[in-house]
């Protein structure tokens, strides 16, 4: 309810004096436009950042296939006598 009425009073402000009801009506408008797509884009936004740290955390593990393992040095090892 606040948030319609400070939209429509903004709308208003920024029609102008001579525009009359105008304004209000597209404050209200956009107040109500506002109120569905913020959560959107903040979804989208959180997603993103998400994504991001997922991704960064990914490339900072290096991966090496199984042939490129260290081993120990041959003189550490047991050998068969």
């Amino acid at each position: 309810m606040l948030g319609k009425l400070a939209g429509a009073w903004i709308g208003d402000k920024i029609a102008g004096k001579k525009e009359g009801a105008k304004g209000a009506i597209l404050g209200y408008g956009a107040a109500a436009i506002a109120k569905r797509v913020v959560p959107t884009l903040a979804a989208l936004a959180l997603g993103g950042w998400a994504f991001k740290k997922w991704n960064e955390q990914k490339r900072s593990k290096p991966s090496y296939p199984a042939e490129a393992a260290p081993r120990p040095p041959a003189s550490e090892t047991r050998s068969p006598s």
